[in-house]
């Protein structure tokens, strides 16, 4: 039998310091269970609940990233042959565990994670990290997936984009002191389509503090702006401060971007766009289209027209009312409360402010074309866009920065591949000098640095610019300069990595000579160069009559009347001479390398 401690139950006014939750008065109920605030409503058939914990993605580093994935999973791991309908999900923001069945299996699926999650099986860890490499190599990239690295770097809502580093680095320690402190009973939410708490639910976990959603990060220094991405693809995503007029707007958005590139164009078979909670205050705005390669920059120019014409404010009353019968229409459902349960439930997680479907359905109706065109500009002075051809810059957008602001000091390693890069590693940092500019990483901005035995080092800053340091890349990179580089990179930075195969070591090019040295291989030095006889004999001719040309002139220039006219015989001759030297020269001269 549950039992529902007085104590670990507050009164309505204690819910509603998280949250207002009279909306949902005589819709869905509300109670607490050991600690964990608890929505539920009916709905016939199998009961369906979800464990809520607000920890997520963003709230890792680069270095740990996958520590709350790894929990997830290692929770699961007891229910593994478990024939119920259940399964878990780690987000920017949340961490998700759900199961669908009767009433018996679903006390026992919460009751067992609870468990697990109090006593996490850690002699899983490195079976279910190798899991979670192969679960990362098989999964395919989306076609926005480098949208939150440009926008945020490699920190918070940036970490999306990029491996889960922590599945090789993370000892058993940090993933159980994780669980600890994230998992935690007054860090959670509870959701379950049933009229009452089922009997015999178990959820004890420890205690804790409810953890607010990250603050976001900025890698973009302007906005709006715009990167390089897969053919193919464009897409286009801003962060809205969430309202009911941004969900309609991202709506009129997608009903427009299909009009005009897919229904009036025909450039596109896809063009939609989606709205997205980020946070408490925050969502994502991502529009999205498709296009064959021959119509790539037709898509570009009229997925930008469209924006523009919304930010214009050149949206039509019908477009309006449209996106908000669309959205009305969801609450002619049956079991509403039950329907509407997660996103309750998510609400309240994140400390965002819930409506009763009356309130929502009149803000609904009070938006305005006025309004959806201050979201629009709003979009667009936010804007980040993905573009596949060769830029935005005539739409407006600004171009991501491809470079670091500064370089820094410090020993100065010039590439074996290429005379223009130079690697320096500094007191400070590293940077990287190219032809078009530096890219830098400094140690105490360094996200993570992964290590390899043969002394190979990546460095990743928080700006998500990264440094590849590789020993048989660049000239005197010794073994000594590799350990003041990893007594400068913060330990919780470090994330070592298995030893390659020699063949994944990287080896600087081989650079062409037109003359072996006698040993047959690369000297060190560039070799001296041999033009054939042929050539050398014209290029001597050339110089005799060029000379021949100047005696003849300086000659003719001390008479009084020069006959000219004797040059000008020479001119046909000369033309020839030269064309016929400039075509030896390009037969004898090396490729570039």
């Amino acid at each position: 039998m549950t039992t529902h401690d007085a104590t670990m139950r507050p009164e309505a006014a204690d819910l509603a310091e998280l949250t207002d939750l009279t909306a949902l008065d005589g819709l869905v109920a509300h109670t607490t269970v050991q600690g964990i605030p608890v929505l539920h409503a009916p709905r016939p058939g199998d009961i369906t609940a979800g464990l809520f914990f607000r920890v997520g993605r963003a709230d890792e580093t680069l270095a740990t990233s996958g520590v709350t994935h790894l929990v997830e999973h290692l929770a699961l791991h007891r229910l593994g042959m478990s024939d119920g309908h259940y399964n878990g999900a780690t987000a920017n923001t949340y961490t998700l565990f759900h199961v669908t069945g009767g009433e018996d299996e679903v006390v026992a699926y919460l009751n067992d994670v609870c468990a697990a999650l109090r006593d996490l099986p850690l002699e899983r860890l490195e079976t279910e990290k190798e899991i979670l490499r192969t679960e990362a190599a098989s999964r395919a990239n989306g076609v926005n997936s480098q949208m939150p690295l440009w926008r945020y770097g490699a920190q918070g809502y940036g970490l999306s984009s990029y491996d889960e580093l922590g599945t090789w680095g993370l000892t058993a320690d940090q993933v159980r002191d994780w669980a600890k402190t994230r998992f935690t009973r007054d860090n959670a939410v509870l959701w379950i389509t049933s009229d009452r708490i089922p009997d015999g639910l178990d959820l004890t976990l420890p205690t804790g503090s409810r953890i607010p959603a990250p603050a976001a990060s900025s890698a973009l220094p302007v906005t709006p702006a715009y990167i390089r991405g897969d053919d193919g693809h464009v897409v286009f995503n801003a962060v809205l401060r969430r309202s009911t007029a941004a969900a309609v707007f991202a709506d009129v958005l997608g009903r427009a971007l299909f009009q005009d590139l897919r229904h009036e164009g025909g450039y596109s078979y896809t063009a939609e766009a989606d709205y997205s909670p980020r946070d408490a205050d925050f969502a994502t705005l991502t529009a999205y289209a498709d296009a064959l390669p021959k119509k790539q920059a037709a898509v570009v120019g009229g997925f930008v027209d469209t924006l523009a014409r919304l930010r214009a404010g050149r949206i039509e009353q019908a477009e309006l009312d449209s996106a908000r019968g669309k959205t009305l229409k969801r609450y002619d459902t049956p079991d509403l409360g039950a329907a509407l349960l997660p996103s309750y439930a998510i609400s309240l997680l994140l400390g965002h402010r819930i409506l009763s479907p009356e309130q929502h359905m009149a803000e609904l109706r009070a938006v305005t074309v006025a309004d959806l065109r201050e979201v629009a500009r709003e979009a667009w002075d936010g804007g980040l866009l993905q573009v596949p051809t060769r830029g935005a810059d005539w739409a407006g957008f600004e171009p991501a920065p491809q470079y670091s602001s500064s370089a820094l000091t410090g020993t100065r390693h010039p590439s074996l591949e290429d005379d223009g890069v130079t690697l320096v590693i500094g007191a400070e940092g590293v940077s990287l000098l190219l032809p078009g500019g530096p890219v830098t990483v400094r140690y105490d901005a360094c996200a993570a640095m992964t290590t390899r035995p043969d002394g190979g080092r990546v460095l990743t800053g928080l700006d998500g610019f990264r440094v590849a340091v590789e020993p048989t890349l660049f000239e005197g990179v010794t073994a000594e300069r590799i350990a003041a580089l990893d007594a400068a990179v913060p330990a919780a930075a470090v994330v070592p990595l298995p030893t390659r195969e020699p063949e994944q070591i990287p080896q600087p090019r081989k650079r062409e000579s037109t003359v072996p040295t006698a040993q047959g291989g690369d000297s060190g030095k560039a070799a001296p160069r041999r033009w054939p006889v042929g050539l050398v004999l014209m290029v001597a001719l050339d110089v005799v009559f060029g000379l021949g040309l100047l005696f003849a002139v300086v000659r003719l220039s001390d008479e009084t009347h020069p006959a000219w006219s004797i040059l000008a015989r020479a001119v046909l001759p000369a033309a020839v001479l030269i064309r016929y030297t400039h075509r030896a020269y390009r037969r004898a001269k090396p490729a570039r390398g």
